[in-house]
């Protein structure tokens, strides 16, 4: 069936860093998100915990090391995306406060896997659909209201900015 809907799943978690209603997000260089901003965090390795996978992935991405504050809750993303052999991407993310505790803003080493070009501050002004991934718009929305919501944000459309 050459018009078959086949689902990436990708399951990951995230740290929302706020200060001085600024969010830290990273420069993404890889996959769906790529050249838009979206939330530092990412896949769990083997034997790893949800915290201590944010912890790890926290700091490779930005240079922070992080206290994990408290657990915001899951949401859930699907859009169309032409992307290695799949037609769609279903991306379940648990979002996570953290607290930096150490260490500063820095470029991400190099290695196989790394997904970061580097970390920044953005304003809610600066986080739009068309520069953003679903994820920070998300967690703006939370720093405003408190919520995720319960139900999947579903987009019809998906510009891969290669």
């Amino acid at each position: 069936m050459a018009n078959a809907i086949k689902y990436h799943r990708a399951f990951g978690v995230y740290g929302l860093l706020f200060k001085n209603d600024k969010l830290l997000v990273i420069n993404k260089n890889r996959g769906p998100y790529i050249n838009r901003y979206d939330l530092p965090g990412g896949k769990l390795e083997e034997t790893e915990s949800l915290t201590s996978a944010l912890e790890r992935e926290f700091l490779e991405e930005t240079g922070f090391q992080i206290e994990v504050l408290d657990n915001i809750g899951v949401i859930d993303f699907m859009f169309p995306c032409n992307w290695q052999e799949f037609t769609h991407v279903h991306h379940i993310a648990v979002f996570y406060l953290v607290n930096d505790i150490g260490g500063s803003l820095s470029n991400p080493e190099t290695f196989e896997g790394q997904d970061s070009l580097g970390a920044l501050w953005i304003s809610e002004e600066e986080a739009t659909e068309e520069h953003s991934s679903p994820l920070v718009i998300k967690a703006f929305e939370w720093f405003k209201t408190g919520k995720l919501g319960l139900h999947v944000k579903i987009f019809d459309e998906w510009e891969m900015k290669d």
